[in-house]
């Protein structure tokens, strides 16, 4: 097949409300994910609900799928979000792509940010955040805690806007330097502005008095941008995108 052709990505089977962001030549490509839509389905019946509906291989990490011609189509997923949170993931049309694309995620080459509106708001502007996380599987669930001589995390946090409304709220930048599961909702937690909607490490009260005013329970937690350069075919490339805000994130700033 060919990679960045339009034809290819003509014939992707998104999922509900799933938006392409942009491709560049190569077959690399973003999207924005929204909030309630799985990353890949573990299972036939979560297709529907996913980045993409169609089948997933969990080994081979790629949806495949037939387009109008016959024609049988692969997408390679390069990273994944928590269902409950929104925004840029990423995809490659081919395996060769996808590998050198996995190699500056392993050496933490990739550049995220991300968009979070907490309670309350932070005391200085900006912060380099550190701390030691503990994540563990429980009952096929991911949990993380902040734990001495644990995995070493790193994120910086930096505001965007203090809201004006009632409850207090803060939109606030988190860039991750770490990649540890659940690290940004953790880390807002422990310094008592934890993420509104986070119904794991969150203010359970304040989130349910906040559904209740806003008629939503959604995490807000948005994957804003991706960027990073890359190597192929002996080329150097660079690649960004962006996630918009949601609309429900100023609602309330």
């Amino acid at each position: 097949m060919s990679g960045g052709a339009p034809s290819f990505w003509d014939t992707l089977p998104l999922g509900r409300d799933v938006k392409l962001i942009t491709t560049d030549p190569n077959g690399l490509a973003a999207f924005d994910k929204p909030a309630g839509a799985l990353s890949h389905p573990n299972q036939t019946s979560d297709q529907a609900h996913a980045l993409l509906d169609a089948r997933y291989a969990l080994e081979g990490e790629f949806f495949e799928w037939k387009d109008a011609a016959g024609v049988l189509r692969r997408l390679w997923l390069l990273n994944r979000l928590d269902s409950a949170t929104s925004g840029v993931i990423l995809a490659a049309s081919s395996a060769e792509l996808a590998d050198a694309i996995r190699t500056q995620f392993r050496r933490k080459q990739v550049r995220k940010i991300y968009h979070a509106l907490v309670f309350g708001a932070p005391a200085k502007s900006v912060e380099l955040w550190r701390d030691m996380l503990a994540v563990e599987k429980r009952g096929g669930k991911i949990r993380t805690a902040v734990l001495p001589g644990m995995m070493p995390s790193e994120s910086r946090m930096s505001v965007v806007k203090v809201g004006r409304k009632e409850p207090k709220l803060t939109l606030i930048n988190l860039e991750p330097k770490t990649g540890r599961s659940h690290q940004l909702r953790v880390q807002c937690a422990k310094r008592h502005f934890p993420i509104v909607g986070d119904q794991t490490y969150g203010d359970f009260g304040r989130n349910r008095a906040f559904a209740k005013q806003a008629g939503t329970k959604r995490l807000f937690l948005h994957s804003f941008e991706t960027s990073f350069g890359y190597e192929w075919r002996q080329k150097e490339y660079k690649f960004s995108a962006r996630a918009a805000l949601p609309a429900e994130f100023e609602t309330w700033l």
